[in-house]
């Protein structure tokens, strides 16, 4: 969606959302909604269609974290909010390129994870057995994995941590599109972001065996990550699945992508 309706535009500028006047620029990063820059604004408008397997899509669940979050530099500071759309503060950066270093992401993960999640956030399905039906409901053949596993503990998930949803400025990562936010696995974020179809989704080679090693190194938390490790293979075969889901509904780039997950 290039162009907002004419009734977007005035019921924010009435609101004082935005300025009136003031070019609404098509911002091209999200793959799931619409999205446009108006000065140093970012109106969202949710597509109610655009819910997946993995990934949801909830505007009320949005809101709820950009105001949980508000003062932390987590995400971005939310202005309004009404039915099906949003406004919020343009955030500084670009999203996350090798070349900034993965600990950055890492470290905000890690202190996103250990923060209390708002109450009213939909719980993720967690553990083995859920990350098994959802590969084999992918269509994909589910890995051995070991049943002795670090116990997951319940942590506020951003839920879609890809490269592009991370933006960098000066060091400091903002989440942005947290519209699948929920309390789960932390090792789903870990996922994501890891996930070499992701990166390249991102517009970003697959990480390196030592950048995904000081990934981890930076994450910390021993118990997480020693899961993350267990579970690496799972999480693949259901990033493949995924990716093969979206390539049969025409979505560019995941076919190719669906082949990094080995």
């Amino acid at each position: 969606m290039s162009f907002p309706d004419a009734d977007l535009i005035y019921f924010w500028e009435q609101q004082g959302a935005v300025e009136p006047l003031v070019r609404w620029k098509p911002l091209t990063g999200g793959n799931t909604n619409a999205l446009w820059q108006v000065g140093d604004r970012v109106v969202k408008l949710y597509r109610p269609e655009a819910d997946t397997p993995l990934f949801t899509n909830d505007p009320n669940a949005e809101r709820q974290v950009l105001k949980a979050l508000k003062g932390t530099n987590l995400a971005p500071e939310l202005i309004a909010a009404e039915g099906d759309s949003l406004v919020y503060r343009l955030a500084p950066g670009r999203g996350w390129q090798p070349e900034d270093g993965v600990a950055c992401v890492a470290e905000r993960l890690s202190r996103l994870h250990a923060i209390a999640a708002p109450e009213g956030l939909p719980h993720k399905p967690m553990g083995k057995d859920a990350l098994v039906q959802q590969t084999m409901a992918l269509g994909e053949n589910v890995p051995v994995v070991p049943d002795d596993l670090p116990k997951a503990r319940e942590a506020f998930i951003h839920g879609d941590a890809t490269a592009a949803n991370a933006l960098v400025s000066e060091g400091r990562v903002t989440f942005i599109d947290w519209q699948c936010p929920g309390v789960g696995d932390a090792c789903d974020d870990i996922a994501v972001f890891l996930s070499p179809a992701m990166q390249v989704i991102s517009g970003n080679r697959p990480l390196t065996d030592d950048e995904m090693e000081g990934f981890l190194a930076a994450y910390g938390e021993g118990d997480v990550t020693e899961r993350y490790r267990a579970l690496a293979p799972l999480y693949q075969a259901r990033m493949r699945g995924y990716c093969r889901w979206r390539a049969a509904r025409g979505d560019d780039g995941y076919g190719k992508a669906s082949l990094l997950e080995r």
